[in-house]
C-alpha cells in the first residue's frame, strides 16, 4: 500500500469540491492526531467521503472520527488503486452567487461612484430618455401602448423654497414587478434587459440607441436627496404604483398610488427631496443651465418650468392736491389718465434642449455659418474658427465629430504645457460625458483643437465620467488626429496666405513641440513648419519651399541657430554659404532647433547645424587643403599650444571667407545657441553643462591677414608675448561672434582697452595706457591668466 505525504493528502482534499471543504479543510491544515480531538471534528456528523486512493465514492458512510488513520494517512477501501488515478473533475461542484451588503454597495454608489454631484440630472434624464425610446420602439408593434395619446417629453418643475425637484416622463412606466427588478435590486437595469431580449429576437437589427445599461443611474439621485419617490403608470398595468426609498435605508417600499390628484396618464414622475446642502439644485436657472450642458441633444424635448414675464400698462393714482391743479389749468382740455409700464410674471413651461444635434445632420446641409453659430455658442468664442472638419467614421469604431481649428490662441497660452483642456466634449449616444481629458483623445501639442465626439460605443467606467483605456480609445485618437491635420494641411494650402501665417503665430509652438512628442506624425507635422531664412528674412517659408529653391548639388538642409534674425544673419559661420547662394533656414525660436534634431531629415535631405564642425559644403578639394595643412600646420599646433585644454583642437576652416577666425562646437555637443537657453533654465542641471557641450574647435582663415601674419610669427618668433596675447585676443573674440558667452568679461574688457590705448597711441603719439586688471577675489588669485596685464613686469607685481 502506498504511503502519501501530509502534502499530497492536503491536495486532494482541496479538489474534493466546495460542498466538502468545511469538513476537509481542518483535516488538510495540522496533525491529524490534534484535529481529531476538535470537538466539532468528533460531532455525529456524517459525510459521504472519498478515498485518497481511489476515484469513486465509496458507498459506506461514517462518522468522521471513525475514519480509518494510519499514521497520519487516510486509508481506502482498494489497495489496488493508486493515488495517481484520482481525477479531481470528475468531483461534483456546486455554484454560489456573491452576496452583496445592500447598505455598504449603496454608500460606494452615493459617495464614491460619482465625482460630480450635478450628473444625477443626467443620468436620470437618460433614464427618462431610455423611457421613452423604449415606448417608441414598442408602440411600432404595440399601437395599443400609444392609446394615451400623450406626447413623448420630459418635464422638470422645482420648488426651490422646500428644496423639490420633479422629474416627469411619459414614457413606458413600470409594472409593480419591474419596480421591485429595476429599482429594488441595485445594478439590474432594464435598459439591459430590453436590449438583450432585442438581440435574441428576430428585430435584433433595429437600433433603440439606449444608454442606461449599468443599472445605477437612478440611485444618482441619493448623491443630492434624502429621500426619493418613484410614482410610475404602466400601459400594461390598470394601476399606478408608487416606489420610495431613502439615502440611509437598506429597504423600500412599494404602495399603489390612491391620490386622484397624482395620477398620470403614463410614464413615471421622479420626486427628489433635496439634502439640505443640496437645495441650490433646485433653482430654475440651475436646472436649465444643467439640461443645456448635460442633455442638449437628447433626441426628447426636455421643458422646465421657469419664470416669465410680459409688459402691460397700469393706471397711476394720483395725488389729489396735483390733480386740482391739472383740472384748474386744463378745464377746456380732456384730461388723459396716467399709466406706467409693470411687468407681469406668470410661470409657465419652456423647451430647453435642441433635439437635433448638427454634427447627426449631413455635411451638405449645413452651412459655414451654422457650424460657425455651433461653434461660438459651444466654446464661448467670438470669433470665428480659421476652419472646421465635420466627419462620420465606420468600421472597427464608429462616430460622429466636428473638429475647429480656433482663429486666436487663449489668453495665457499656457495650454501647450497643461494637456488638460475644455476644448473637446465627449458624448455617448447625445449625451454629455466629459470635457476633461488628459491626452486620451488629443495628444497635448493638439490640445488647441476643440470640438466634439459622440459615439455609441466608447468604453466608459459605470459613472460614466471616465475613458477607459482600450483599443477603441486608441483607434479614435489616431483618427482624430489625422483628422485634425487634415485641417491645418487645408489652412497651410489656402490661397488667402494670411490664415496660416495667424495660425502660425498662435500655434506654432505646439506644432514644434509635435515634433518632439510624436514620432510616428514627423510626416505629418514636417510640411506644417515655418522658418526665416538667409533668403527670405521678413517672410517665413515651409520646409517643401525650401527643398524646391536647393541647389542641383546641394545634399543637405543647413540651418543655423540664433536669438534672433539679425543675429543669424551677421554671424560668421554663414559666409562662404552665402557666397555659394545656399540658403540656411534661421531657427529663433528656443523649441526650434531641438524640434529639428527630432525630425533629423526631410524627404531625405539631412538637416545639418553650420555652426558645428566637419561642415561638408560639397566643394572638397584635397589637394589644396593637403598644402593649406602643410602651410599652417605649424601655426595651428602654435596656437593649440597657447589656448590649451579651451579648444579640441585647431583646425583650417572651409566655412570663413571674411572673418579671421571662428570658433565651433561638438558635432554631437550643444551648439552655441543651445549652450545659452540650457544655463538660462531655472531648474536646469548644470552638472550636465560641462558634458553636454563638448570640445570646441578652433577654425581659422588661412585667407585673413590676421592669420597670415600669425603664420609668420609662428615661424620667427613663436614666443613673442605680444603675438601670445593676440591669440588670446583672438580666441575671446571668436567666442562672441560664434555665439558663445565669455566666461571672463572683465579681462576680455581689459584687452579691449589695452588695444585701444595701444591704437590711439601709435595714431596721436598719446602716450601708451597700462590697464591694471580689477581684482576677481580668490579664484581669479588661484588661477592667474597670462594675458591680464599689459608689462610682464606688472605681472610679476601682481603675483
Amino acid at each position: 500500500m502506498h504511503r502519501l505525504s501530509r502534502r499530497s493528502v492536503s491536495t486532494i482534499l482541496r479538489t474534493s469540491g466546495a460542498r466538502y471543504r468545511n469538513a476537509a479543510a481542518p483535516i488538510a491544515s495540522s496533525s491529524f492526531s490534534n484535529l481529531l480531538d476538535d470537538s466539532a471534528v468528533q460531532s455525529d456528523t456524517k459525510l459521504r467521503w472519498y478515498s485518497v486512493l481511489s476515484t469513486g465514492a465509496c458507498n459506506s458512510t461514517r462518522p468522521i472520527g471513525s475514519l480509518n488513520l494510519k499514521n497520519g494517512v487516510f486509508m481506502g477501501n482498494r489497495p489496488e488503486s493508486t493515488a495517481a488515478a484520482s481525477d479531481a473533475s470528475d468531483v461534483p461542484a456546486e455554484k454560489y452567487e456573491y452576496q452583496a451588503e445592500v447598505s455598504r454597495l449603496m454608500d460606494l454608489i452615493v459617495n464614491s461612484l460619482y465625482s460630480n454631484k450635478e450628473v444625477f440630472l443626467r443620468e436620470l434624464i437618460s433614464n427618462a430618455s431610455d423611457a421613452l425610446d423604449k415606448l417608441r420602439f414598442l408602440g411600432v408593434t404595440e399601437p395599443e401602448l400609444l392609446k394615451d395619446a400623450v406626447d413623448l417629453d420630459i418635464r422638470i418643475q422645482t420648488d426651490k423654497d422646500n428644496g423639490i425637484i420633479t422629474i416627469t416622463d411619459s414614457g413606458i412606466g413600470m409594472t409593480r414587478q419591474e419596480l421591485i427588478d429595476c429599482l429594488g435590486t441595485i445594478a439590474q437595469s432594464g435598459t439591459a434587459k430590453f436590449l438583450k431580449s432585442l438581440k435574441e429576437s428576430k428585430d435584433s437589427g433595429a437600433d433603440s440607441n439606449l444608454i442606461g445599461q449599468f443599472g445605477v443611474g437612478f440611485y444618482s439621485s441619493f448623491l443630492v436627496s434624502d429621500r426619493v419617490v418613484v410614482s410610475t403608470k404602466s400601459p400594461k398595468s390598470d394601476k399606478q404604483y408608487v416606489w420610495e426609498g431613502e439615502v440611509n435605508s437598506s429597504s423600500y417600499v412599494i404602495r399603489e398610488e390612491t391620490d386622484p390628484e397624482k395620477i398620470i396618464p403614463r410614464g413615471t414622475r421622479l420626486t427628489l427631496y433635496l439634502k439640505q446642502d443640496d437645495k441650490g439644485f433646485a433653482h430654475p436657472e440651475r436646472i436649465q443651465k444643467l439640461v443645456k450642458n448635460y442633455s442638449q441633444f437628447v433626441s426628447f424635448p426636455i421643458y422646465t418650468w421657469q419664470e416669465k414675464g410680459y409688459t402691460k400698462e397700469v393706471e397711476v393714482d394720483e395725488d389729489p392736491a396735483e390733480a386740482k391743479k391739472e383740472d384748474e389749468q386744463d378745464e377746456k382740455t380732456e384730461k388723459k389718465k396716467k399709466t406706467k409700464t409693470v411687468v407681469e410674471k406668470y410661470w409657465d413651461w419652456e423647451l430647453t434642449n435642441e433635439t437635433q444635434p448638427i454634427w447627426l445632420r449631413n455635411t451638405k446641409e449645413v452651412t459655414t455659418e451654422e457650424y460657425n453659430e455651433f461653434y461660438k455658442k459651444t466654446f464661448n468664442e467670438y470669433l470665428d474658427p480659421l476652419a472646421s472638419s465635420h466627419f462620420t467614421t465606420e468600421g472597427e469604431v464608429e462616430f460622429r465629430s466636428i473638429l475647429y481649428v480656433p482663429s486666436v490662441a487663449p489668453m495665457g497660452k499656457d495650454e501647450i504645457v497643461n494637456p488638460k483642456t475644455k476644448n473637446i466634449r465627449l458624448y455617448v449616444k447625445r449625451v454629455f460625458i466629459s470635457d476633461d481629458f488628459d491626452g486620451e483623445l488629443f495628444p497635448r501639442y493638439l490640445s488647441f483643437i476643440k470640438g466634439v465626439v459622440d459615439s455609441n460605443d466608447l468604453p466608459l467606467n459605470v459613472s460614466r465620467e471616465i475613458l477607459q483605456e482600450s483599443r477603441i480609445v486608441r483607434i479614435m485618437r489616431k483618427r482624430l488626429v489625422r483628422k485634425a491635420f487634415d485641417m491645418i494641411l487645408g489652412i497651410s494650402l489656402s490661397e488667402n496666405r494670411d490664415d496660416y501665417e495667424k495660425f502660425w503665430e498662435n500655434f506654432g509652438k505646439h506644432i514644434k513641440l509635435g515634433c518632439i512628442e510624436d514620432r510616428e506624425n514627423h510626416k505629418r507635422l514636417a510640411p506644417l513648419l515655418r522658418f526665416f531664412s538667409s533668403q527670405s528674412e521678413q517672410e517665413m517659408i515651409s520646409l517643401d519651399e525650401y527643398v524646391e529653391n536647393m541647389k542641383p548639388d546641394q545634399k543637405d538642409i543647413y540651418f543655423i541657430a540664433a536669438d534672433s534674425v539679425t543675429s543669424a544673419k551677421n554671424t560668421p559661420f554663414l559666409e562662404r554659404l552665402l557666397e555659394k547662394d545656399l540658403e540656411v533656414l534661421f531657427l529663433v525660436d528656443p523649441i526650434d532647433e531641438v524640434a529639428i534634431q527630432n525630425l533629423k531629415s526631410y524627404k531625405e535631405k539631412n538637416f545639418v547645424d553650420i555652426s558645428k564642425e566637419d561642415l561638408d559644403l560639397g566643394d572638397k578639394n584635397e589637394e589644396k587643403d593637403k598644402e593649406m595643412k602643410q602651410e599652417f600646420g605649424q601655426t595651428c599646433d602654435w596656437i593649440k599650444k597657447r589656448l590649451g585644454d579651451k579648444v579640441a583642437s585647431v583646425q583650417i576652416s572651409n566655412r570663413l571667407s571674411a572673418s579671421p577666425c571662428v570658433l565651433v562646437s561638438a558635432k554631437f555637443g550643444w551648439s552655441a545657441n543651445m549652450e545659452r537657453l540650457m544655463k538660462s533654465q531655472a531648474v536646469g542641471d548644470t552638472s550636465s553643462l560641462e558634458f553636454m557641450r563638448g570640445r570646441r574647435v578652433f577654425e581659422i582663415n588661412p585667407q585673413h591677414p590676421i592669420i597670415q601674419t600669425l603664420n609668420e610669427v609662428s615661424n620667427s618668433s613663436p614666443n613673442d608675448e605680444e603675438s601670445l596675447r593676440a591669440i588670446d585676443l583672438l580666441y575671446d573674440t571668436a567666442l562672441i561672434s560664434s555665439g558663445f558667452t565669455p566666461e571672463n568679461p572683465a579681462q576680455l574688457g581689459g584687452k579691449i582697452y589695452e588695444m585701444m590705448g595701444t591704437a590711439l597711441s601709435v595714431k596721436w603719439g598719446a602716450p601708451a595706457v597700462e590697464y591694471q586688471q580689477p581684482a576677481t577675489g580668490p579664484a581669479h588669485n588661484a588661477e592667474p591668466l597670462e594675458a591680464e596685464v599689459v608689462e610682464p613686469v606688472e605681472a610679476g607685481r601682481q603675483k
